[in-house]
């Protein structure tokens, strides 16, 4: 996310004003040349992934790697992620869906401290990129139907069959659950995507508005206060991004639940 250097300038053809661009933010862009993205070329967005591989890393492998009986203060942070993650996983999944603790632990941590690392001024938000999130979406959606039907079979059609719901409703509940089913990737994606723009967005207009005299008092003072909401909203992103795949994740191995 990039604060300062805000794109203001004067539209000589309006007669004057100030003209907010918050949205180039998000733009992508090679790091080395000017030149067309491809696939394969370096990016901001490759570029701060890997920053945020590196944190983690750093976090739960160099951190740990004493493993200290009395942990240090790194250690004791990763220990607290890993518990509180461990015990969603457990909570919502039961004791089958313990062995899928390491993909869900590393969406979490991915999606944390690629939330937080963009909040550092000049950063770049991977996860307000629809590409990114709609991989990771995506990726639970099509792991978490596969595991159905392979733990399951056919019987994992009776997600969408209410067998307590009257005879003549239950055609109409399964079209809904179908539907819900399938929109689930989709909401997932956004919803992440979605909240992280917004914020960044808001925040580059409020510094757009410090640059003009009589406003820059409030405007550093609404800086401040959604910067701070950025702060949870970094936080509460990942974990319902991660709660929302334990839900999925029970879905799949007790659909009858």
């Amino acid at each position: 996310m990039r604060v300062t250097n805000v794109a203001t300038e004067t539209d000589a053809h309006s007669g004057g004003g100030l003209v907010f661009h918050p949205l180039d933010q998000f733009i992508v862009k090679p790091l080395f040349g000017d030149g067309p993205v491809h696939w394969y070329t370096p990016t901001n967005v490759t570029l701060w992934m890997a920053i945020g591989l590196l944190c983690i890393v750093g976090l739960f492998v160099l951190g740990g790697r004493g493993r200290a009986i009395v942990p240090t203060r790194v250690q004791s942070i990763g220990e607290l992620i890993y518990g509180f993650i461990y015990k969603m996983v457990e909570d919502v999944t039961g004791k089958d869906g313990v062995k899928y603790f390491p993909y869900i632990m590393t969406l979490f941590v991915f999606i944390l401290f690629a939330n937080y690392l963009a909040l550092l001024p000049m950063s770049y938000s991977p996860t307000s990129m629809i590409a990114v999130t709609a991989v990771l979406g995506f990726g639970v959606f099509i792991a978490v139907t596969i595991l159905g039907f392979v733990k399951n079979g056919a019987s994992f059609l009776a997600l969408f069959w209410m067998s307590d719901a009257p005879l003549v409703l239950r055609p109409i509940i399964a079209i809904i659950e179908v539907i819900s089913y399938f929109v689930r990737p989709v909401s997932h994606s956004i919803r992440l995507a979605g909240n992280i723009m917004a914020g960044h967005a808001v925040i580059k207009v409020f510094a757009g508005f410090a640059a003009l005299t009589l406003v820059s008092p409030v405007a550093i003072l609404g800086i401040t206060a959604i910067y701070g909401l950025e702060v949870l909203v970094a936080g509460i992103q990942a974990y319902v991004f991660t709660i929302l795949t334990c839900v999925y994740l029970k879905d799949a191995l007790h659909p009858h639940h």
